[in-house]
Order: structure tokens, then C-alpha cells, then sequence
């Protein structure tokens, strides 16, 4: 497998938020320039307006470069997007700062498009501000299943749990009606593939979770679970998926009990979110089943503290290098199943593959 270093692309996001302070704190340490090829995209502006404000900031570096494909080895490389008079104003939500963040989006999504950079990163945005004719919507992960056709997967992950999502960026009083036996069985299969590719996990083990109170309480809550959710896990476990449930949100993450599964499958946002960080204060959004990798921090905008130089650049961090991590996962993926012999041996614990081979992630048991 190449030692290549990966070109990892990283929007700024919304240029009010805390997106271009995070992005600048992580790469204050200059291990981060060594380990990538970090190439930003968004206003030359923002970056010299945060980088005032945070200490230990005198660290951090940037080149501008007209185009991804001159980004340079052990530096940051920046390429400019939309208006480079944008106004920086921390807090507070304006057009300006939206149509920063979509300019940069589409940018890093065209040099993904043709190769010229490995993985996408994205700094938040704000779903309301970057609203215009052009761009409808209602998150990163709608605009790229756009880019790409399909209907990727959300996902939420740390080293200690892995949640996927049924229904993602959707009014509460329409979750029902987006629920389906096909759209569940989908997204176990999503989720599988992904455990398996982009995660190194060999056989994952998936738990579904219920959409009602107490797993519909036999029919008395709702019956969501009897006619959809369960039939879908029965139609998973006859093409082979080792998924089970559907079980009560609350009682599998309060008992521990999601420890024994390689990822959850939520019905909706909040049911897999809310634990997800509560339990996780440094997790990272992933969108799978995307034919390149994309990955972002685990929260918003964050408008109360930005330009406060207080942002935590640790999900920033950790959406770094999770990146990177899936990407060496999906190369030796590939490689493995490219080569029938290669994959057996790996199979019966043959030597053909070292442990220097294998991605550094940390799976769930």
C-alpha cells in the first residue's frame, strides 16, 4: 500500500462560526502539516482575522496557492474561495458569510471530483444562511448526495460507538412516514458495508433501534415496530447481516448495552445524536457509502463562543484524521478483495498482511 501522503481538503465553513478557529488551533502543531497535505478552502481573510485572537496561534502558517494541484508537502495550503472582502463578523449569522461557506463547499467538492485532493473535511455551516436559488439544502450531506446521486449514510463515530441514521435532516412530524422496511434494510446494508470497509471490522454486529417508547410496548405505542422495523431486521438476517433488535433507545445506551454491537442504527437525528454526545464529547460526523471520503466535526457553527478563541479544535482534530484512517481502510480493502488468495489467507489468519498493513482505528467490542 502507497505511502503517499493523503491530500486531505478542509472548507472553513461558516466564516462567523467557529469553523476557521478550529481549523487553526489544529494546525498548530506542526505534526499535523507532516502527517498530511493539508489544503484549506475558504477567505485568506477569515484566517488572519482568528489567528489573532488565539494564543500559541504564532504557530500557524498558510500558503496561498491558485490551485489544489500546487499544494505543497509540510505546509498549509490555501486556496481562495468567493469573495475575499467577505466581513468577519464572530457571532452572527449573514448571507455573506453563507455564500463564503457554499463557495468554498463547491470548490473542494470539484477537486474531489477530479482527484486532486483524497478526502474532504468540512467546518460547520449554517443550514439557514446558505440558503439562496442555488443552493436548497439542508445540510452537507444533502448536497453531496446531490453531487453524487445515491442516498449516502450519516454517521456518528468514536472510538467508543458507531451510530448510523435512518432518517436524517427531517422534520420530527414527517420520521414515520420516511420510515420504511426497504429504507431500514438500506441502511443496515449501508451500514455493514461501511463497518467493514472504511472500519476493518470483519463481521459487523448491528443493533436497530425501536421508533416508539419502550419498542411500542407489543403494539400499545405504536406499531412501527411490529410491521416495519422488525421485519426489516428478519429481511437483514436472511441476506445474511447479523442485526438485531429493534430495542428501546433508552434503555440500550443507559444499560451499556451498545458496547456489545459494532454500531446502532437510529430511526431518526436526535434519538442517535443526543447520546452520541453525551457519551462521546469528541466524535466525528462521517458520511458514508460516498465514493470518496468525507468526514467533519461533531458540532455547529457555534456562534456564542466564536472569535472568543475558546473553540475546542479536538473534533476538528479527530475528523482529520479519521479521514485519513478510512481512506488507508479502503485501500486495503480493495486490495484484499481484489486478490481471492490474498483474502483467504487474511481470513484463516495467514501472514500475507502485517499489522503495520492495517489502519489505525480502534474498533468497538
Amino acid at each position: 500500500m502507497s505511502e503517499q501522503k493523503i491530500r486531505v481538503g478542509i472548507t472553513l465553513g461558516d466564516v462567523n462560526g467557529v469553523g476557521p478557529e478550529v481549523v487553526i488551533k489544529a494546525f498548530t502543531h506542526p505534526l499535523m502539516s507532516e502527517m498530511c497535505i493539508p489544503v484549506l478552502y475558504g477567505p485568506a481573510k477569515a484566517l488572519s482575522f482568528y489567528r489573532k485572537g488565539i494564543e500559541g496561534a504564532e504557530n500557524f502558517a498558510y500558503t496561498v496557492v491558485s490551485s489544489a494541484r500546487d499544494a505543497r508537502s509540510r505546509r498549509v495550503n490555501l486556496v481562495e474561495c468567493g469573495d475575499s472582502e467577505v466581513k468577519i463578523e464572530p457571532g452572527v449569522s449573514s448571507p455573506e458569510a453563507g455564500r463564503a461557506a457554499v463557495a468554498a463547499l463547491r470548490a473542494a467538492v470539484a477537486d474531489v471530483q477530479e482527484g486532486v485532493v483524497d478526502v474532504l473535511v468540512t467546518a460547520p455551516i449554517n443550514k439557514e444562511n446558505v440558503q439562496s436559488d442555488d443552493f436548497q439544502y439542508t445540510g452537507h450531506t444533502e448536497f453531496l448526495a446531490a453531487a453524487w446521486g445515491g442516498e449516502p449514510l450519516m454517521m456518528m463515530c468514536s472510538d467508543l460507538l458507531k451510530v448510523g441514521l435512518v432518517t436524517i435532516h427531517v422534520p420530527v412530524s414527517e420520521i414515520s412516514v420516511g420510515i420504511t422496511k426497504e429504507k431500514i434494510v438500506q441502511r443496515i446494508e449501508q451500514l455493514r458495508c461501511s463497518l467493514i470497509a472504511d472500519f476493518s471490522v470483519n463481521e459487523p454486529r448491528i443493533a436497530v433501534l425501536a421508533l416508539n417508547p419502550h419498542a411500542g410496548d407489543g403494539g400499545l405505542l405504536g406499531g412501527e415496530e411490529e410491521m416495519i422495523i422488525r421485519p426489516a431486521i428478519q429481511e437483514a438476517a436472511r441476506r445474511g447481516i447479523l442485526a438485531f433488535g429493534p430495542f428501546a433507545a433508552d434503555g440500550l445506551f443507559a444499560s451499556g448495552a451498545f458496547r456489545r454491537y459494532d454500531a446502532v442504527l437510529a430511526m431518526y437525528h436526535d434519538q442517535g445524536l443526543a447520546p452520541f454526545k453525551a457519551l462521546t464529547p469528541q466524535g466525528v460526523n462521517f458520511t458514508a457509502s460516498l465514493p470518496f471520503v468525507r468526514t467533519s466535526p461533531d458540532h455547529g457553527v457555534a456562534y456564542d463562543i466564536a472569535g472568543q478563541g475558546v473553540a475546542d479544535p479536538a473534533s476538528m482534530r479527530e475528523a482529520i484524521y479519521l479521514a485519513q484512517d478510512i481512506f488507508r481502510s479502503r485501500q486495503l480493502y480493495a486490495r484484499i478483495t481484489q486478490n481471492p488468495l490474498l483474502r483467504y489467507e487474511r481470513e484463516k489468519g495467514g501472514r500475507d498482511i502485517s499489522v503495520s498493513d492495517l489502519p489505525q482505528t480502534e474498533e468497538i467490542d
